[in-house]
């Protein structure tokens, strides 16, 4: 009686979702990509620098490999191109701390660059968190529904769900910033300012705002371990049966 291997099952699920027509090599390369990006942030409690800097030479050998005609479109495709995309807020973060010191800015700007990095990281971190569970969504669908769902799982769909995920987690990082900012030059103005009041509000919703995703990073993780614990058993029993 032959048992998939967690090797078999990982090469089986992507070869399936992305559709690659390419070289073993490169199928390989974006299967250890997808795993070492799930590992960056559904695993580890939080990104270190070495797990960010082979975060971002994945992202950039991915990016380069997704140009290649012979991929197809696919809506994992889709996604997994933008989860190689998110990265670009981590080296822009990167280079900008890098170009403020360079140039010894003043110390309000250096003020301003440590939480604009921070807010850059938590966006890159939720979208590609996000990005993962629709890939990983995905593969359920296709595992358990895969005619049901043939109508759901469309590049055009992908690039929709890309695109929100984009505009929610940017706009989250602009208040996430607009409230670092109210906070730095909240010393020098009055009490009765209507900047106060300002500055409550967006404290209040930034407070309200990381308190969800803290709890949606929770849910996330559950959820894929889920998903792919009833896949893993369900290409295993498929494996079994057809060994009998």
């Amino acid at each position: 009686m032959q048992k998939t291997s967690p090797g078999c099952f990982f090469q089986q699920m992507y070869s399936s979702l992305t559709g690659i027509s390419m070289e073993r090599d490169h199928m390989k390369d974006l299967r250890r990509y997808l795993v070492l990006k799930y590992i960056q942030y559904l695993v580890l409690s939080s990104s270190n620098a070495i797990s960010t800097f082979l975060g971002l030479l994945g992202s950039l050998y991915t990016m380069i490999i997704l140009q290649s005609a012979k991929v197809s479109s696919k809506s994992t495709v889709v996604l997994i191109s933008s989860l190689a995309r998110a990265d670009i807020l981590v080296s822009v973060s990167i280079v900008s701390e890098m170009v403020v010191w360079s140039f010894r800015a003043s110390v309000s700007s250096m003020a301003f660059t440590p939480a604009l990095l921070q807010n850059l990281l938590t966006a890159n971190t939720h979208i590609s968190c996000l990005l993962l569970s629709c890939v990983a969504f995905e593969a359920y669908l296709i595992t358990f529904f895969p005619t049901e769902s043939r109508h759901l799982r469309t590049v055009k769909n992908a690039r929709l769900t890309s695109r929100i995920i984009w505009i929610l987690v940017i706009a989250e990082c602009a208040l996430f910033q607009t409230d670092d900012l109210l906070k730095a030059s909240s010393i020098s103005v009055p009490t009765r300012s209507p900047c106060v009041l300002l500055l409550h509000f967006s404290s209040a919703a930034a407070a309200l705002l990381r308190s969800l995703s803290y709890f949606l990073g929770i849910l996330l993780r559950i959820a894929n371990v889920y998903i792919y614990y009833k896949i893993f058993f369900s290409m295993s029993n498929r494996s079994t049966l057809k060994t009998k």
